[in-house]
């Protein structure tokens, strides 16, 4: 279990983390949503160890994640691309692969999985500088995983990633659960947090508003959903916590219905009605 108590980081006078507290259970793929310079980067440096907090804590199975013992069970997929542009994919893999003193007899082999649960072994002597930046990304997974690692942080992977690759990298993440890791997956795109996630954290302005699954936080924060009915009649607009019921009712009493449409609560309806304000903002 990932645990993650009262965490709290400034950089000046810029608050970035404010009294962060929340457990990620093994196995689990959680999804720490908001928008862009809500926290979620700074968020996800400390629980890997590269900065330090400047109050509360991070325990990654009870291990300081600054510990060599913790820095062994991390990857990492930063937002930023970590690649060498002028060398190939394999040569990049084995330069990562050394600093974690993966022994040359299991080298080849860690390598040729990594490509291949990226679907990039037909790319593998190709030069970086040559991939789109989906394939980078796709690369910068791999490199992550060459240490069967049991936390995977992904900080915004899909961005700037063609189509292919983003279904590629969503497949990928749903393989990692299935394999038992843990994922840690930032992003600011409502529809990945609840294509993917176990569980979800709403940050905005370094501060956890909501917790929780994607059904519990539409329950809770999402309201109700809004139908339109068209028929005879006219158009008749409601606002209703039970949709059959009330849509069975409001049909008894129309005539010739033409269309019928729903606007149900999502993600960004949630952040809304928490911030005030577009998840995109």
């Amino acid at each position: 279990m990932i645990q993650v108590d009262a965490l709290n980081k400034h950089f000046g006078s810029i608050h970035a983390v404010k009294d962060v507290s929340l457990e990620i259970p093994t196995g689990q793929i959680f999804g720490l949503l908001g928008p862009n310079g809500a926290g979620k980067s700074t968020s996800i440096s400390i629980m890997t160890g590269l900065i330090d907090c400047d109050s509360g804590s991070v325990a990654l199975n009870g291990l300081n994640p600054q510990s060599k013992q913790a820095r062994f069970k991390i990857g990492l997929i930063p937002q930023s691309i970590a690649l060498y542009e002028e060398l190939s994919a394999v040569d990049n893999l084995s330069f990562f692969a050394s600093l974690y003193d993966i022994p040359k007899n299991k080298m080849s082999e860690r390598m040729d999985w990594a490509l291949e649960f990226v679907g990039l072994s037909d790319r593998a002597n190709d030069r970086v500088s040559q991939f789109s930046g989906g394939m980078k990304r796709r690369l910068n997974l791999a490199a992550s995983l060459l240490h069967d690692p049991d936390y995977i942080f992904m900080d915004e992977p899909t961005a700037g990633v063609d189509p292919q690759s983003r279904n590629k990298l969503f497949e990928n993440v749903l393989k990692l659960k299935e394999l038992g890791k843990t994922v840690i997956y930032t992003t600011h795109y409502m529809e990945e947090a609840q294509k993917l996630c176990d569980k979800v954290g709403i940050i905005d302005h370094g501060q956890l508003l909501a917790l929780g699954t994607v059904d519990e936080l539409l329950k809770q924060y999402g309201g109700d959903t809004k139908v339109s009915i068209s028929s005879e009649q006219g158009v008749q607009h409601f606002e209703s916590g039970d949709v059959s019921q009330d849509l069975l009712e409001a049909l008894k009493k129309s005539n010739k219905v033409y269309d019928i449409s729903m606007h149900r609560p999502d993600l960004e309806t949630v952040f809304l009605n928490l911030t005030g304000r577009q998840l995109r903002d």
